[in-house]
């Protein structure tokens, strides 16, 4: 116990003369790692092979690993707050090293429910755990600049795939010979497997080790030279009062920040999931075959992918200058448009259709990244990472309502390989109109009622305590 009261958060607090810009690259040393959950597409179709399993089945080991972030982190909130930033980030890390080794067990013995067991649900709570616990931390350190902050940390969970997905098809060809990093349709055999799962494993736990060991957070009575807290007042929806996880979630401005959530998620994960074959189909000639290689393709994924992650810090950045209800307004206004557009012309250009695609899914970065800040603002700091815990489970219902929504059209419309643009519109004008669910959401939040705030006395000891 001696050895781990270093993780408790009064081993955490920082010495005078501290600087805070040593904060987000700690908090990206852990998101950077739990983001490779982008990246499991690398070997799906070796998973399929290895157990004779449809994609679906192997695709489900995504989808639970999503669902378990969203209840983990709702779920976990509240403990991360009271428990600090370090013990968190620790606690994340054997969760999700344990998920790999658990898999990787699961691959070498056959048994799927094992992979299922091991980076679905064990891996999914490190996932959980990990998106979270440096949030309230880097609001605290960047009162002046919180959509910034949260962007530098969350961009490195929508890059993680970026970093994850050429490395996995390196250590694969190094564990494999017969497996070819450059060709998307080769296979590498289940020793290959079981060896990246336990490298990834082992590799990833001594990187978040980097983040726990520097991750600190600010003396009570800290605050940003020259930040003076009462020009925060000025702003709209922006409050310097506070209000508790449990009583935000009795507020309708988190339900309908809820939805907002849902929504943009929504819209976003349902180009990402059908990129690579969605970029295919919309140029498929009346000869059955596609002018966009396979290879180009995997390129458009790996574009889509920068901008989720440019996204994410530009426009939570940007928020910071014009707003979290103005930004809001843009992604999801502009994101229907933006779809229609896609839906009706987007075949006409594979230049116009990349565009359109890359726009809409920096709105779904961003979404990610601005949303801790725009809970700051109607709930203040007291409780924020246990609120925005209780958020992702938005997250947890859109990673399998946007699916469904695309491949429940796509599935009524033809075999993969034989779609085309038209295919794709039902599914398409229905985002038109998820998202304008959503604006009108964002158009409803007012600022929070006294009656949710708590006492100015109960929040300043608990800090004080913390």
């Amino acid at each position: 116990m001696g050895i781990l009261s270093v993780l408790d958060r009064e081993h955490t607090i920082a010495p005078p003369g501290y600087s805070r810009w040593l904060i987000p690259p700690a908090a990206l040393a852990v998101h950077l790692c739990i983001g490779q959950a982008y990246a499991t597409s690398v070997y799906k179709t070796s998973m399929v092979k290895h157990f004779d399993a449809s994609q679906t089945a192997i695709g489900v080991i995504f989808s639970i690993a999503i669902v378990m972030l969203g209840l983990s982190a709702a779920i976990g909130g509240t403990w991360v707050e009271r428990n600090g930033p370090r013990k968190a980030m620790f606690v994340s890390a054997c969760f999700w090293a344990t998920g790999f080794l658990v898999a990787a067990l699961g691959i070498g013995t056959g048994q799927l429910w094992l992979v299922y067991l091991g980076y679905g649900v064990i891996g999914g709570i490190g996932l959980g755990i990990g998106y979270i616990s440096p949030v309230s931390t880097l609001i605290k350190w960047f009162p002046d600049r919180p959509g910034l902050a949260t962007g530098l940390a969350i961009m490195g969970f929508g890059g993680g795939a970026l970093v994850a997905s050429p490395l996995e098809r390196q250590l694969l060809s190094v564990y494999d010979s017969n497996y070819d990093p450059n060709n998307s349709a080769s296979v590498a055999g289940g020793g290959a497997l079981v060896a990246l799962f336990v490298t990834l494993g082992i590799g990833y736990f001594l990187i978040m080790m980097f983040g726990v060991f520097n991750i600190r957070v600010p003396a009570a009575d800290w605050k940003p030279a020259g930040f003076d807290p009462s020009q925060v007042k000025a702003k709209a929806l922006v409050t310097t009062a506070n209000v508790s996880a449990a009583n935000a979630i009795k507020t309708p401005q988190f339900w309908f920040l809820w939805v907002v959530l849902l929504c943009n998620v929504t819209a976003g994960i349902g180009i990402l999931e059908q990129a690579s074959p969605m970029i295919q189909d919309f140029f498929r000639g009346a000869d059955g075959k596609s002018t966009v290689a396979v290879a180009a393709a995997a390129g458009f994924v790996g574009l889509l992918s920068i901008f989720n992650m440019a996204g994410r810090f530009a426009w939570s950045t940007t928020s910071d200058y014009i707003g979290r209800k103005p930004i809001y307004a843009m992604y999801l206004g502009v994101g229907m448009v933006a779809y229609f557009l896609l839906a009706t012309i987007g075949h006409n250009s594979t230049a116009i259709f990349v565009l359109l695609a890359a726009v809409i899914l920096s709105f779904y970065g961003g979404g990610f990244a601005t949303v801790p800040a725009y809970l700051r603002d109607l709930f203040g700091g007291y409780q924020v990472g246990a609120i925005h815990g209780r958020l992702l489970t938005a997250w947890s219902v859109a990673g399998v309502a946007g699916p469904l929504i695309v491949n429940g059209f796509l599935d009524r419309q033809g075999k993969p390989g034989t779609l085309t643009a038209e295919a794709y519109r039902p599914a398409l004008f229905t985002m038109v109109g998820v998202l304008a669910v959503g604006f009108i959401a964002n158009l409803l939040i007012r600022p929070v009622a006294d009656r949710f705030h708590e006492q100015t006395s109960t929040a300043e000891a608990t800090e004080a305590a913390k």
